[in-house]
């Protein structure tokens, strides 16, 4: 016959096991790549990057494909709202532009965030087509270190 104290024991060393067990589990994943974040309205998507080569320049023959991804987060976008771009330090501190269609919007900044008018990313004067715009932000100027991508839906 077991003592309650000793049911007690195995329970409390049966949890600290699973605990171990998941940190270890934890420990032999990937780290995650930095975050960026779309935000409209009360709307947002986060993604981790689409190419990410661990702070190490993505090669060129690479970096197309990156700029074409279409598996990517979504999000619809008033042409009256304000889209809002927001980027982890890690990026921040690289520099980083925002590309829409695979072409630079913006000039490089060490800002964690940036607003662009909605109307911009369905202006044809600025390289849109249609009701849907990919939009990403990019790591790095010479050497480019990332890229996170999303797709932007005109809401009628």
């Amino acid at each position: 016959m077991t003592t309650h104290s000793a049911v007690r024991r195995r329970r409390a060393v049966a949890a600290a096991g699973a605990v171990s067990a998941g940190l270890l589990v934890l420990s032999a994943c990937d780290k995650p790549t930095p975050m960026a974040t779309l935000t409209v309205g009360s709307s947002s998507v986060s993604s981790e990057a689409t190419c990410y080569n661990a702070g190490a320049a993505v090669k060129t023959n690479e970096l197309a494909g990156c700029l074409k991804d279409t598996g990517v987060e979504t999000i619809s976008v008033d042409p009256d709202e304000t889209v809002r771009i927001g980027v982890d330090p890690e990026i921040a501190d690289k520099g980083w532009t925002i590309l829409m269609n695979g072409q630079p919007l913006t000039d490089s900044s060490t800002k964690t965030y940036r607003t662009i008018p909605g109307s911009v990313f369905f202006n044809a004067q600025y390289g849109a087509q249609g009701d849907s715009t990919l939009v990403s932000v990019q790591e790095g100027e010479q050497d480019v270190t990332g890229v996170w991508s999303f797709t932007l839906k005109k809401d009628a």
